[in-house]
């Protein structure tokens, strides 16, 4: 499993880290989600585990990853629903809590990415999961754009 940090850099645990999260928020939406950058010779992937807490905000944990440049945006992106399914699948067998996957690819077509959006959320539905993609509620993926520059 992914090792996940808190914003100040500390580890976290995140399945004792969400146990504490839902005694003390019973009403919390989980979101994870997963962007990629290509930076360098690398390519750079953030998974983030936001805790959505009603009307006060938003809280969040975070995995950093880094590979190989990967050129080709396809195996990119994909990549990116691999690991947000994966620990979305970890998290769930730990944890009895529904979570919800947001992915960073664009509803409109007239972005690369929308073709993507068929396989990668038929996928993550039929695992059960609740799948948001842009411009709707993109609060885990957010947090990981912000962490992977």
């Amino acid at each position: 499993m992914l090792l996940f940090k808190d914003i100040r850099g500390q580890a976290v645990d995140p399945v004792s880290h969400t146990l504490e999260v839902i005694q003390n928020y019973s009403y919390v939406e989980i979101h994870i989600g997963t962007d990629s950058q290509n930076i360098n010779k690398q390519s750079r992937y953030t998974t983030v585990i936001a805790y959505k807490l009603g009307s006060r905000g938003v809280h969040y944990i975070l995995s950093k990853t880094h590979v190989t440049l990967i050129r080709d945006m396809w195996t990119r992106l994909w990549k990116e629903a691999e690991l947000s399914i994966d620990t979305a699948e970890w998290l769930t067998q730990k944890v009895s809590v529904k979570v919800q996957i947001d992915m960073d690819y664009n509803g409109d077509e007239n972005f690369k990415s929308h073709k993507l959006i068929s396989a990668a959320k038929g996928w993550a539905n039929s695992l059960g999961y609740k799948v948001n993609v842009k411009p709707n509620n993109q609060i885990a993926t957010r947090a990981a754009d912000y962490h992977c520059k």
